[in-house]
């Protein structure tokens, strides 16, 4: 079988903030909405298994349509601020789209979906536009409107069951009339039954089940109460005498259904209880499922639920008595975030998962060595806004992102000792900001300056105890990284203080301190009220949410002041010596290259020529070639100057660059990259041209007062959409021709060889590799590409001198290979792997 060309490593997102966005199938698969995206995520191997992508909004809700004979399911529906509605389908085990439903006016905000006779899905939506709609998706790919329920309010939530002994739906609304109201259908239309009142506040969340032939519905709401109803068919005989132990009978609400005109059915539905135990809004509730074990239907009889106050509590009636008690809680103590927007539960009911406002999965897994024990576990982790720029390390081990979350993050490979492939994890939060995070340029292995909406740049250092955890999890060995002279000075760890924007460092000396103030008594008001204080990690997996929130964030070493506006781009050399910055501007005074130091942090030179913001820089390999490009569409070349004893430190003169009498882009040049050699640099452009300038010389002109004359020396290649990010490969192909990807504003993602000297023959310098398909596309702007700094894939293949040993065939296979890594518009990081040699 030939290898792939290009296949997706890796996927960094998390789930949208809107509470009925997740779903876990009965075949173990969790589905979420993410962006305008569903992510179809195995918590088993611990990876994004595929992306799809159709909606052109973001994606708010997300329910697999479950069989009947738990078996895995095929179907899968969501629904988005597009106004529409998707049924997805499994096409020889990978899904694909199936049914659109459109007809709604306003966003859709919740879904549910059954099994009907003839093999249709019956769906109900509920939509901003203040009505439920009732769709039947027949096998022939053909959507049909059924029903709509105009309703004065929103519903925030629907659940769709089939009324016990009979084929009839039955569909629960909760909303913001603080009630459930029933629908069943009768000829084709769903007629109300009954409005179930109690609730005191909007019901967020409905969800039936089915047990012993009767029906359970639970209801959660902003009263913070639970209200579980119990739905049953009524026989003529009910009405006889009562046990003369009962001491309250619970009123009960009486409806009759008609399957046919001849046969008629009536159901009684009384309030089962009420739990209360949650001490915030609760936004979710979800059933344990039934399953089948040794051939026989399990139907558990659990509710799991969650809440704004941080915790998800299972519910379950005691054997005896039959009262409902709290079975257990789980949920995050502390921090900073808000809580909860719904969970579920795996089929087997040995994991549970929630989402929370800031879009992370919180999972939890039983814990087979303690008796009615949970403890957190790995899970899928990534940006909740836009992600705007990202770097590999110099050694490619690990990448850095940042995104206008406000958040920067670090995702490295987790070397499993029984797995034999590694997945990919994040491992730490360098930085939380309160500002959004637009760009950052690694400076070392473990140092890295950020820029963010504010006019200050910030250098961050990471701990000791990052760099141990690090080695703990990659594999990396711990002496090498962190040498005897760096462990005297680096600190433990950081902790941000409240109200501040700077991490401050931790040192031994503060850990042993904290301990000692803990043991004493709080001695003034103001104690009371202390920063949130890391806690040292010995981590031999990635950390869940809440240890990434407060255990994982590296030092601010630095702040470097000198800019006029909020930050837009960054860019270091190779040697790690000089960082250049560039701001937003308007203006030309505003629209200049800053030099810094990196040994002093001392601005060096500024760099004028541009009349408009810089959109991007970069450095050449051999450090001595400096390249911007601007929203003035032009591009500028800076070169370094040897150093003298006078200026011993670097300087750049102007080298070269375009007016707008010489410029061939006609818009805004968004993105630049150089090749490996430092020959050539590459432009590309919203007027969807990509370009190759030089060949470049970095060696010094004498006193020639003109500047050299530097022309595009590639044919002018037209990708068909805004190109926003342009990348070299760092590794040729074997007949010294180049390797570079492009990537759209439409989210997708090009390779193409280029091979100088061959525009002059015609014009056949350029040739289409490879491009991501739908589902591995981005669904908005690619923002940013970055080539991992050297050939093979990170975490499969070390080198000797980590103490690894491969065989030369294995290692000659791996170098075969080239990851690329992208930052999009739509909330996600995405790595892939590249063959080159098949290219």
């Amino acid at each position: 079988m030939a290898a792939p060309l290009m296949e997706t490593c890796h996927v960094a997102c998390c789930a949208n903030r809107t509470p009925h966005v997740v779903s876990w199938s009965r075949g173990g698969t969790v589905a979420f909405g993410t962006c305008n995206s569903v992510a179809l995520y195995d918590p088993q191997e611990r990876r994004v298994a595929a992306v799809l992508n159709g909606h052109t909004g973001r994606v708010n809700a997300v329910q697999w349509v479950h069989r009947e004979d738990c078996a895995p399911e095929t179907h899968l529906v969501s629904g988005g601020s597009d106004n529409q509605l998707i049924v997805w389908e499994a096409r020889n085990e990978k899904f694909g789209q199936s049914v659109e439903c459109k007809g709604h006016t306003g966003p859709i905000s919740a879904v549910a979906a059954i099994y009907t006779e003839g093999s249709g899905i019956l769906v109900a939506s509920s939509s901003s536009d203040s009505t439920v709609r009732l769709w039947l998706c027949s096998a022939n790919k053909k959507a049909e409107c059924l029903h709509i329920i105009p309703f004065g309010s929103f519903m925030m939530d629907v659940s769709l069951v089939l009324l016990p002994g009979t084929r009839v739906p039955i569909l629960a609304c909760g909303g913001d009339d603080c009630r459930v109201h029933l629908y069943v259908q009768s000829s084709g239309q769903f007629q109300k039954a009954l409005s179930l009142q109690g609730h005191e506040d909007w019901v967020r969340g409905v969800a039936w089940t089915s047990v012993g032939g009767e029906l359970l519905l639970a209801s959660c709401s902003q009263d913070c109460l639970i209200r579980v109803w119990r739905l049953c068919a009524k026989s003529g005989t009910d009405s006889g005498a009562e046990d003369e132990h009962t001491i309250i009978k619970m009123k009960e609400d009486v409806f009759e259904v008609k399957e046919r005109a001849d046969v008629s059915s009536v159901f009684a539905v009384s309030l089962e209880t009420v739990l209360a135990g949650h001490e915030n809004w609760v936004y979710g509730v979800h059933w344990q499922p039934p399953f089948y074990q040794g051939g026989e239907l399990q139907q558990p009889l659990s509710l799991l639920s969650a809440s704004m106050d941080k915790t998800m509590i299972l519910w379950a009636p005691e054997e005896g008595s039959g009262v409902w008690v709290e079975q257990v809680r789980v949920g995050e103590v502390g921090g900073n975030t808000l809580g909860f927007y719904g969970c579920q539960m795996s089929p087997d009911g040995s994991m549970i998962v929630a989402h929370a406002f800031h879009g992370a999965l919180h999972l939890w897994c039983r814990d087979q060595d303690k008796e009615g024990g949970w403890r957190p576990g790995v899970v899928i982790s990534g940006h909740f806004n836009e992600v705007r720029d990202l770097s590999w390390d110099p050694e490619g081990e690990f990448i850095v992102s940042v995104g206008s979350d406000q958040t920067t993050r670090l995702f490295t490979p987790w070397r499993k000792q029984d797995v034999k492939l590694p997945t990919w994890h994040e491992i730490s939060r360098p930085q939380i900001h309160g500002y959004d995070m637009q760009c950052l340029a690694m400076v070392g292995r473990f140092q890295f300056v950020s820029g963010a909406d504010e006019k200050v740049l910030r250098v961050f250092q990471a701990p000791r105890n990052f760099v141990e955890n690090f080695a703990n999890i990659s594999g990396a060995s711990r002496e090498k990284l962190l040498t005897s002279s760096d462990s005297a000075n680096l600190p433990e760890g950081a902790s941000t203080p409240a109200l501040g924007l700077s991490n401050k460092a931790v040192f031994q000396g503060d850990l042993v301190q904290k301990n000692n103030n803990a043991a004493e008594k709080l001695s003034s008001v103001s104690d009371q009220y202390q920063e949130s204080y890391f806690h040292p990690l010995n981590m031999t997996e990635p950390p869940p949410e809440d240890h990434l929130l407060q255990n994982t964030l590296w030092p601010e070493v630095q702040k470097l002041y000198g800019h006029g506006f909020e930050m837009f781009c960054l860019a270091s050399d190779s040697a790690r010596t000089v960082v250049a910055s560039a701001c937003k501007a308007s203006k030309a005074e505003h629209a200049a290259v800053l030099l810094w130091s990196t040994d002093t942090w001392r601005q060096l030179q500024t760099l004028p020529c541009h009349n408009l913001t810089i959109t991007q820089m970069a450095f050449s390999p051999d450090a001595q070639l400096l390249v911007a490009v601007s929203r003035d569409r032009t591009w500028s070349l800076w070169r370094r100057t040897p150093p003298t004893p006078q200026s011993p430190e670097p300087h750049f003169s102007l080298h070269a660059h375009t007016s707008k009498d010489t410029a061939v882009h006609s818009r805004i040049i968004w993105s630049c990259d150089w090749s490996p050699d430092s020959n050539y640099f590459v432009t590309s452009s919203r007027d969807k041209k990509v370009i190759v300038w030089g060949p470049c010389s970095s060696e010094d002109t004498g006193d020639s007062e003109l500047p050299p004359e530097i022309k595009h020396c590639s044919s002018i290649l037209d990708v068909g959409d805004s190109a926003t990010a342009v990348a070299f490969c760092p590794v040729l192909f074997p007949d010294n021709s180049y390797l570079l990807a492009v990537g759209l504003e439409s989210g997708r993602i090009l390779l193409y060889r280029w091979s100088p000297g061959q525009e002059a023959a015609g014009g056949h310098d350029w040739s289409s590799c490879a491009e991501t398909d739908m589902l591995q596309s981005h669904t908005l702007a690619v923002k940013r590409l970055r080539w991992r700094p050297r050939a093979g894939r990170a975490g499969r293949v070390h080198s000797k001198e980590d103490g690894q040993t491969d065989g030369e065939s294995e290692a000659e296979e791996e170098s075969s290979w080239v990851q690329l890594a992208s930052a999009g518009a739509d909330h996600s990081v995405k790595i892939f792997n590249v063959n080159r040699l098949a290219l």
